[in-house]
């Protein structure tokens, strides 16, 4: 049977850990795409020269030309800039909104019946534009935003707990941004809901902590954001569709009515297979938990409100 393909494109960070992961895992064979001469080439090869010593069988391509990616299985976008020093969301959905149109046109030439994973922020905004780009129908389009989200939480339950992070689950919902909604009566260690484990204060400070883990990362390097944890997750839903594990997983997806919420992507605990978002779960959510999940839906119609399509 013939290797799945799985394209990347954004040879940066998060871009190339995002590859490195994809291989490790043996999904498929990689594609890396980048604007910028040899550094695609450069770094693929240089993975392609850590395989013999980790013990894997996929191949990495770096290139600069979207032929290459003809075929792909599924396509993960990590192109786009960083929010810099005076510029405000609405300059940042412009420019990376443009960007993802151009890559998002080239890859569905060559790659019709792909699936697109999106981490360009701002990342709600950004997969609206690459499903009106692309043409695909909503199932085959995602973000990135909860599988991160949660990750981040459940290390810091892990952290608190002292427990193994193989035992802690969690859920957060809504925008990937400061109003991203962290669900602690949906978090658990090893089915022990964290309300039973841990105090009221100790749990809002996670939620505080979860909802601003991205910027903290930040504060730290002073310069660039995270990218293993990022590219970590994405490639957890790339294994999920990849290998039809149809494994529940909170992913910026369409709304269709769910909540009252419709024609817009939010995070939303996602079943996640090989025809791309199989299913959405829907929770009963609490009054409080509703009125934060409302409000972060508002904020998302705000910065869509900035996207020219």
């Amino acid at each position: 049977m013939a290797r799945k393909k799985i394209t990347v494109v954004g040879a940066g960070h998060v871009g190339a850990t995002t590859a490195l992961w994809v291989a490790r895992k043996e999904l498929g064979d990689v594609v890396l795409v980048d604007i910028v001469e040899g550094v695609p080439q450069g770094k693929a090869l240089d993975m392609m020269e850590a395989a013999p010593v980790e013990g894997f069988d996929s191949t990495i391509t770096g290139t600069n030309d979207y032929k290459d990616t003809a075929g792909s299985d599924v396509v993960i976008i990590t192109a786009g800039l960083p929010r810099k020093p005076g510029m405000d969301r609405a300059d940042l959905i412009k420019t990376n909104s443009g960007i993802i149109k151009s890559v998002v046109k080239e890859i569905v030439k060559y790659s019709p019946n792909t699936i697109l994973l999106i981490v360009t922020n701002p990342l709600d905004v950004m997969v609206y534009a690459a499903w009106k780009h692309s043409g695909l129908p909503p199932e085959r389009v995602m973000g990135l935003s909860g599988a991160l989200d949660g990750a981040r939480m459940r290390a810091f339950i892990a952290m608190e707990l002292g427990v193994s992070v193989k035992d802690v689950r969690t859920m957060v919902i809504g925008g990937h941004a400061d109003t991203m909604v962290p669900l602690p009566d949906f978090s658990t260690v090893s089915g022990v809901p964290i309300t039973q484990l841990l105090s009221k204060s100790k749990i809002k400070a996670i939620a505080h902590r979860t909802k601003h883990a991205g910027a903290e990362i930040v504060a730290f390097l002073k310069t660039g954001s995270a990218y293993y944890a990022p590219s970590r997750a994405v490639s957890e839903m790339a294994e999920s569709i990849i290998r039809d594990q149809k494994r529940v997983i909170p992913s910026a997806v369409y709304a269709d009515g769910i909540y009252g919420v419709k024609n817009m992507f939010i995070g939303l605990p996602a079943v996640l297979g090989s025809n791309g978002v199989e299913d959405i779960i829907k929770l009963k959510l609490s009054a409080d938990e509703k009125k934060e999940f409302k409000a972060s839906v508002k904020a998302i119609k705000v910065l869509l409100g900035h996207l020219d399509i």
